[in-house]
C-alpha cells in the first residue's frame, strides 16, 4: 500500500460482470478524491465464455496500462439462487482480479453491503441511490463525455470505499505505533 500523505494514490474500482465490466478511477489524496476516468468494458455475448474472459483481461489491462493505477478494488461475489450464474460471475470476477495483479497492484476486497454503507450510508441502497451520490462525491464523473451508467458509478463507489477504508488503517496503524 502506497504512503498515504506522500503523493495522489490512484485507486481502480471494479465492479465485475460477464456482460459488463465497470471500473472507475479516482485520485486520493488525504481526504480529498478526484475523478480520473470510469468506462465499462462489454464483451460480445455471442462469444464463447473463455474468449469473453479474455476480452475482459484485456480490456482492463489496456485500462492499467493508459492509467496507471497504485492500487485496486473490487466488489465481492454474492451467492444468488441461481448456482450457474454466481460461478459465470465468479469467472468474470477472476479475470477482473488477474489483471490488476499481473500489473503488480493489490488488489482489496469489499462486499457489496460495505461499498454501500460507505458512499450512500445504507447497506440497502440501490443502483440509483449509489449514482446520485457517486455523482455528488465526484461531480466531474456525472459531467464526463458518455454520462455515468450503473455499472462505472459501481466501480467508482468501491474505488471511493478502498480511498476511506485505507485511510482508516493508516490511522490505526499511526494511533498504534504512538
Amino acid at each position: 500500500m502506497k504512503n498515504i500523505s506522500a503523493h495522489p494514490v490512484r485507486i481502480l474500482g471494479l465492479d465485475p460482470g460477464l456482460r459488463r465490466l465497470g471500473w472507475g478511477l479516482v485520485d486520493a489524496e488525504g481526504a480529498r478524491l478526484s475523478w480520473v476516468a470510469h468506462g465499462v468494458i462489454t464483451p460480445d455475448e455471442k462469444q464463447d465464455l473463455a474468449v469473453r474472459l479474455l476480452d475482459l483481461f484485456e480490456g482492463l489491462s489496456q485500462v492499467i496500462a493508459q492509467y496507471r493505477p497504485d492500487e485496486a478494488a473490487i466488489e465481492e461475489t454474492f451467492v444468488n439462487m441461481n448456482p450457474a450464474s454466481t460461478l459465470k460471475l465468479g469467472h468474470a470476477r477472476a479475470a477482473a482480479m488477474l489483471a490488476p495483479a499481473r500489473a503488480g497492484l493489490s488488489v482489496a476486497e469489499y462486499a457489496a453491503l460495505d461499498i454501500k454503507k460507505s458512499v450512500v450510508g445504507a447497506g440497502r441502497a440501490d443502483k440509483d441511490q449509489i449514482l446520485f451520490m457517486v455523482k455528488r462525491l465526484l461531480p466531474l464523473a456525472g459531467k464526463a463525455e458518455g454520462g455515468l451508467t450503473a455499472d462505472a458509478a459501481d466501480a467508482l463507489a468501491c474505488a471511493v470505499t478502498h480511498a476511506h477504508k485505507r485511510k482508516t488503517a493508516a490511522l490505526k496503524r499511526t494511533l498504534g505505533a504512538a
